[in-house]
């Protein structure tokens, strides 16, 4: 039996051969010519047809190798095909997007950005929009001027003044300057800043609050009055232990005596409240450039007493804030809204807005005010703020009683020794409430408290 291999070859030769040789029967002869079917050459549209088909075949083959080509150098850059042809596809039509309502700019902000192009009008101080909106401004020009004159002569690196009135938050001053960086001066009442010291107001506060310590408490504590590692602060049970009364702990800002008052006597969750209830971690002046102040939950009863004292460098403050703290204060512990302008006039001389005091919150109890004014009350007197506030003999500079605290910590953000100083006077019936920070580098020249007692004595000058 043969396979399909020899079988197919064998019919190939068979039929070559007679092909070739022909038949030896005379009907089936084949010749060795080859036989020629005849083509009839196409007419009308077969040959229409024929011309098109060829005429299609000849386009592809041109047209492919460059389409090739050009898809090649695509890739080469970097470029996907795919999305060359999505953009074929009909994208669904967008619905068309609302108009925004423009930014509105509030009435304080306004005034803030137009403070630095503000003019005198007699004894106003006034501004004028593009839009021919004229501020008249709450705040005192010779005052204004003395500060910003102090500060300028000194040659301060950094400088910043706020002065408010306690019982309406009319702000009656607010000036700033720099020798090192003019860009600094605009938003330098707003920006925050290590609060030191004054961070003992808050802590007294919770204390006070919670009926746990009166200004005549005598705390003990060991190590040095200005020490600054809680590690020493713990009382020796043996004895032999610094004993104070938190009045003059106040005035001499005792770092070991408010550490100790935060972590024995008020306690974390007194402290926290009270740091909530002054206006941190929140925005307390909506429609002012003033950040947040902020103040974290310390991890550790070690961080708590950083930050009793004013040591925590991570509690910072913008000068607005700590202005309105002290105005409350003085204001039987009713925090008003700080407010720029008295009035806004338009360009027809009709006065479209008036001030109105508003209260923002009751900071503290009038009780607690009470015995927080007790405590500031001898700092300018024989407290960290003495010298500023006397001439060479030992008099007293002013005619009225002073209530204040200083503070005095090293900061980053600009580098340098920041110098605090917050009061509010007379004592009674207070008038201005007041914060003056003075940043120096390296050697320094002017303290905050010096700024403070030209701002008072200029103000109680008749």
């Amino acid at each position: 039996m043969q396979d399909f291999k020899h079988l197919t070859q064998q019919k190939k030769f068979s039929a070559f051969k007679r092909l070739v040789r022909g038949s030896r029967n005379s009907h089936n002869r084949i010749t060795a010519e080859p036989i020629r079917e005849k083509l009839s050459v196409p007419t009308g549209k077969k040959l229409f047809r024929l011309k098109a088909v060829l005429l299609f075949i000849a386009t592809v083959l041109t047209v492919t190798p460059l389409c090739v080509m050009a898809l090649g150098k695509i890739k080469s850059s970097g470029i996907h095909p795919e999305t060359l042809f999505s953009t074929i596809t009909p994208e669904a039509p967008r619905q068309a997007e609302a108009a925004k309502p423009p930014v509105s700019v509030s009435r304080f902000e306004t005034a803030s950005n137009l403070l630095s192009t503000a003019q005198f009008n007699g004894s106003r101080l006034q501004a004028r929009t593009p839009e021919g909106l004229q501020h008249i401004y709450t705040i005192q020009g010779n005052l204004q001027q003395r500060v910003h004159d102090f500060l300028a002569k000194n040659q301060v690196p950094y400088g910043v003044f706020v002065a408010i009135e306690p019982h309406t938050g009319r702000i009656l001053g607010m000036t700033s300057y720099s020798a090192i960086d003019p860009n600094w001066i605009k938003q330098s009442p707003y920006n925050l800043y290590p609060m030191a010291s004054l961070f003992k107001i808050i802590t007294a506060s919770a204390a006070l609050e919670s009926h746990k310590i009166t200004p005549e408490s005598v705390i003990e504590f060991r190590g040095a009055s200005y020490s600054e590692n809680p590690r020493y602060w713990d009382i020796n049970p043996r004895g032999k232990n610094n004993r104070m009364d938190l009045t003059y702990a106040m005035s001499k800002s005792i770092n070991p005596v408010y550490g100790r008052v935060a972590s024995e006597i008020a306690g974390k969750t007194s402290v926290m409240e009270q740091v909530s209830h002054f206006g941190f971690n929140q925005q307390l002046f909506p429609g002012t450039p003033a950040k947040p102040s902020r103040a974290g939950e310390p991890s550790s009863n070690h961080g708590l007493r950083l930050m009793g004292a004013g040591l925590d460098h991570e509690v910072k403050i913008s000068p607005l804030h700590a202005a309105v703290i002290m105005s409350a204060i003085a204001n039987g512990g009713k925090m008003m809204v700080p407010s720029l302008t008295s009035s806004v006039i338009d360009g027809q001389g009709i006065e479209k807005e008036t001030f109105t005091p508003r209260e923002l919150r009751q900071l503290v109890t009038p009780e607690t005010s009470a015995s927080l004014t007790r405590m500031l009350s001898s700092t300018v007197l024989t407290g960290t703020s003495r010298k500023a506030f006397h001439d060479r003999r030992g008099r007293f500079l002013l005619n009225v009683p002073v209530a204040a605290k200083t503070g005095s910590i090293n900061g980053t953000d600009p580098k340098g020794h920041y110098s605090w100083f917050a009061a509010f006077a007379p004592i009674k019936n207070p008038q201005i409430a007041l914060v003056a920070l003075v940043i120096n580098p390296d050697k320094w020249k002017v303290k905050a408290s010096q700024v403070g007692a030209q701002a008072l004595e200029e103000f109680f000058r008749k």
